[in-house]
């Protein structure tokens, strides 16, 4: 077994595990990122999806850590820029109070800022399209709670503070601390 070198939301951490191990496995139980969470175990919920590369959403339960190569890893713990501060996306899912039980949210928040890399101004379809919102056959997330109207007006909603420039007062979110918990990941 080679020892993978993986840069983890901008850390370099090298692991020593057997090429088909799950990088969800790798991320969770060696490295002790616990924002991407099991859900399914096959790539359709959700729950852990995280950004492999610049900004693509991928699904670590199905992706062996062999694949990953040179390619940054960020999950919920390396989406803000800093300490202080919150990425729109989260900062819209707390304006929008959008976690209910809150286990989906880290793979939502990671899904809803890879859309919006892609598509900056997406309409609701595009939204629905992308994140699933309850839709049979979506490859987007699960929602168990169904919050995903919640969802929708979030994902708009951090769209235009993107686009204008800002993060819509995402420094120094004042909300509260189990709304911030969920939105940044445990």
């Amino acid at each position: 077994m080679p020892p993978y070198t993986l840069t983890v939301n901008g850390q370099p951490r090298t692991v020593d595990v057997p090429a088909d191990m799950p990088l969800l496995y790798v991320l969770r139980e060696l490295l002790g990122i616990t924002g991407p969470k099991y859900g399914c175990g096959v790539g359709v919920c959700g729950a852990c999806t995280s950004h492999i590369g610049e900004n693509q959403a991928a699904r670590p339960c199905v992706v062996p850590v062999g694949a990953v190569g040179d390619r940054p890893i960020t999950t919920i713990e390396g989406l803000a820029p800093d300490e202080e501060s919150l990425h729109p996306v989260q900062q819209a899912w707390i304006d929008h109070d959008v976690a209910q039980c809150g286990y989906c949210q880290p793979g939502q928040i990671m899904a809803a800022v890879a859309l919006l890399a892609k598509q900056p101004s997406p309409t609701d379809a595009d939204i629905d399209r992308h994140m699933g919102a309850g839709t049979p056959g979506a490859p987007g997330n699960i929602c168990r709670c169904g919050t995903y109207v919640r969802i929708r007006a979030a994902i708009k909603s951090a769209a235009g503070a993107m686009l204008g420039g800002g993060c819509g007062g995402c420094a120094g979110a004042s909300a509260s601390a189990g709304a911030e918990s969920s939105a940044r990941g445990p």
